[in-house]
């Protein structure tokens, strides 16, 4: 766990535009069960998420088509929603960040580290904006 005071200008980044927190597990399954799209992004302190993630989160939800729900869980820190939310993941491997949309409680598209870490952040936007304009 990291120390609040640490972490809170990062959840700040995203809430300020309208995600909103996830803390546990029974967050984590009602945010995501039922009918709607929702985007899940599992923020984390590492540099890819400061200079990759959040801001292609933050520019995509600015998006005139985008998911009835923005909601994040924190890596690191709320162990039991982060590990929830990555139950509904699979078969993705556990990633931080990572972003993952969902219709109707199903997963239709993810966003691993892997494909955030080295690209820029308008790349990792146009990637969820083309999954909002397919989904939502």
């Amino acid at each position: 766990m990291y120390p609040e005071y640490l972490v809170e200008p990062m959840r700040k980044e995203l809430t300020n535009v309208g995600f909103e927190e996830l803390k546990n597990a029974a967050d984590v399954d009602q945010a995501i069960k039922g009918e709607g799209t929702v985007l899940v992004v599992v923020n984390s302190v590492c540099g890819c998420a400061a200079a990759n993630a959040r801001p292609a989160a933050r520019a995509a939800a600015a998006h005139e088509k985008h998911p009835d729900k923005l909601v994040t869980v924190f890596a690191g820190m709320e162990k039991e929603a982060v590990d929830q939310a990555r139950n509904y993941m699979m078969p993705f491997p556990p990633s931080s960040p990572a972003m993952a949309l969902f219709k109707d409680g199903k997963l239709v598209h993810m966003i691993e580290r892997h494909q955030i870490e080295g690209r820029p952040a308008q790349m990792i936007a146009d990637n969820l904006i083309g999954a909002f304009e397919q989904y939502c």
